[in-house]
């Protein structure tokens, strides 16, 4: 299924690039007809590829004239960075958190790709093994994002 997710979610993104204002209303239903699948896949990819640590808010109405309005929340100025930082790093992390909190701040521009990269390997399977390492990896993205931040002063 993960294929038919990464297309789906593809799919989505660029519809959403093609947005001005970064909202995207459309029918599950359409989606699903559109991907041959069911809506139940539809929902699978807006749960976990747009959620709001990834960058998105998602809301829907099931129904007749229903549809799932997706939208692209920005990350410009450092207060809303610092406190997404904040929030994280608050709780433990999973690997496939900090790559999707990675990647937003690669798409918004605030990570190079090559950082993205070397912080994704640094963060990666030897750390998800106990609570106390995932609460590890959320300590050590707050402090090397906040580093990084800083050296661009």
């Amino acid at each position: 299924m993960s294929v038919l997710a990464d297309q789906i979610e593809y799919y989505i993104k660029m519809l959403l690039d093609e947005q001005e204002n970064g909202v995207l209303e459309v029918r599950r239903a359409d989606l699903a007809q559109q991907f041959l699948c069911v809506p139940s896949q539809i929902n699978y990819v807006l749960e976990t590829r747009f959620s709001r640590k990834s960058g998105y808010v998602v809301e829907s109405r099931r129904g007749g004239g229903g549809f799932v309005r997706i939208t692209r929340l920005s990350l410009a100025g450092e207060d809303r960075l610092a406190q997404l930082l904040h929030d994280e790093s608050d709780r433990s992390m999973s690997q496939h958190s900090a790559v999707a909190l990675l990647q937003r701040l690669v798409q918004e521009d605030l990570l190079s790709e090559r950082e993205g990269r070397l912080i994704a390997a640094m963060l990666g399977e030897p750390l998800q093994r106990s609570a106390d390492e995932l609460k590890l990896r959320a300590l050590m993205l707050d402090k090397l994002l906040l580093s990084l931040m800083q050296e661009d002063k």
